[in-house]
């Protein structure tokens, strides 16, 4: 009697300690992993621009913070440039003899040497501006009077006046040529009146940004007038400046070259300032250039658009849980681009593996490839996934001991 007493209650302790063992094995068990779904989203590329090109002469465009040419025609060699070789002129001057952008910069007197360059251009029928021995100008009215009304006398004097001569000037041209990568243009001169003087047209749209990212120069070549000491009152001689949203560049022209324009314009798109950077070589007259020209840019504008990327709290992701919750993987803001064109977009969600997690944890990221560049927006969860509970974990052993 004894023994069976001992036994029932050494039999009811076993049931009793596999009883909490088991609840203890269900109770504190990890709960298995949500099943996760990632979408796959379509892409989100838009239609190609059409651009409005002329049927003469050669061009290019492109737009800061863009490395490659929105798009060209013509002949890309190189080729002469004409008064455009002024911009490697003042970019390398300024290099030696560096303005801020409202400096004026260290007085310059000039000479009878000064008097004779005048008019060895005017014997070359080149373009001049006046110039007397003792007049005084400081270095950034020099700019104007050459850039303005594209005074080749002043380019030579500017370049003497920074490196002691013409030779020295143009070594030094070289030298900065090779340094910024412009192999495809070569200066003869200081003015682009020799046909010696050449650039592609992609080297000329990198040489236009560099103009923009010095602010003294970018400043001097978007001004319409200015007036100076002895020289009186010069004009720019873009026409174009102040319309369809143009700011600079730099015009040209000889017979080689023809009627030229670097150019560079403005406009806003959602919010945004996108600046293009263009150059048409090879025109017959400058009328028809500026016209070609303004077409070419209002036919680039809408080629620009604010595309939305994602909206916030859009959903890339599912996940489900074995007990019957549901949570997604959604966007904790809406992002946008702007796209030049067909630049492909494409769309790159992940969802990392979990198990329980709050709404608003941070759960993936969702990539728009825009072109070369990346539109990372973070994921998170949208709803709660909690612990099953007691009631689900000790009906469902086998899925506890699977995950």
């Amino acid at each position: 009697m004894y023994r069976r007493r001992r036994f029932a209650v050494a039999g009811g302790l076993v049931v009793l300690l596999s009883g909490v063992g088991y609840l203890s094995g269900t109770g504190l068990a990890p709960a298995p992993a949500a099943a996760v779904e990632v979408s796959k989203p379509a892409e989100l590329t838009q239609p190609a621009a059409e651009l409005d090109w002329p049927g003469v002469g050669a061009g290019a465009i492109g737009a800061v913070g863009y490395p490659d040419l929105l798009g060209s025609t013509g002949e890309q060699g190189s080729v002469p440039i004409a008064s455009i070789t002024k911009m490697v002129t003042s970019l390398v001057v300024l290099e030696k003899k560096p303005l801020t952008t409202k400096q004026a910069g260290p007085d310059i007197k000039f000479t009878d040497d000064d008097v004779d360059i005048y008019y060895q251009v005017v014997a070359e029928n080149g373009s001049v501006a006046p110039v007397s021995a003792g007049m005084v100008l400081s270095q950034r009215q020099a700019f104007e009077a050459m850039l303005l009304p594209s005074a080749n006398n002043y380019s030579i004097s500017l370049a003497v006046w920074a490196f002691g001569s013409v030779d020295a000037y143009l070594a030094a041209a070289e030298t900065w040529l090779a340094a910024h990568g412009l192999n495809d243009t070569v200066v003869a001169d200081t003015s682009g009146l020799s046909p010696g003087s050449k650039s592609s047209l992609a080297d000329l749209v990198k040489i236009g940004k560099l103009v923009l990212e010095n602010p003294a120069l970018a400043s001097i070549v978007s001004m319409k007038t200015a007036d100076l000491p002895v020289i009186g009152t010069v004009t720019n001689t873009n026409k174009l400046l102040g319309k369809h949203g143009v700011t600079g560049l730099k015009t040209g022209t000889t017979d080689e070259a023809g009627a030229c324009l670097l150019f560079s314009a403005e406009f806003k798109v959602g919010g945004k300032t996108v600046t293009l950077v263009g150059v048409m070589l090879g025109g017959d007259t400058h009328t028809e250039l500026n016209q070609s020209i303004a077409d070419l840019i209002d036919s680039v504008e809408p080629g620009f658009r604010q595309v939305k990327l994602t909206d916030k709290g859009a959903a890339y992701a599912d996940y489900g849980t074995q007990w019957g919750q549901e949570s997604q993987a959604v966007t904790d803001r809406e992002a946008s681009a702007i796209v030049w064109s067909d630049t492909p977009i494409t769309v790159r969600p992940t969802a990392e593996k979990l198990t329980l997690g709050d709404a608003g944890d941070p759960v993936g990221t969702v990539d728009f490839a825009v072109g070369a560049d990346t539109v990372s927006v973070p994921l998170v969860l949208d709803t709660t996934i909690s612990d099953p509970g007691p009631g689900w974990r000790f009906t469902h052993p086998g899925e506890l001991a699977a995950g």
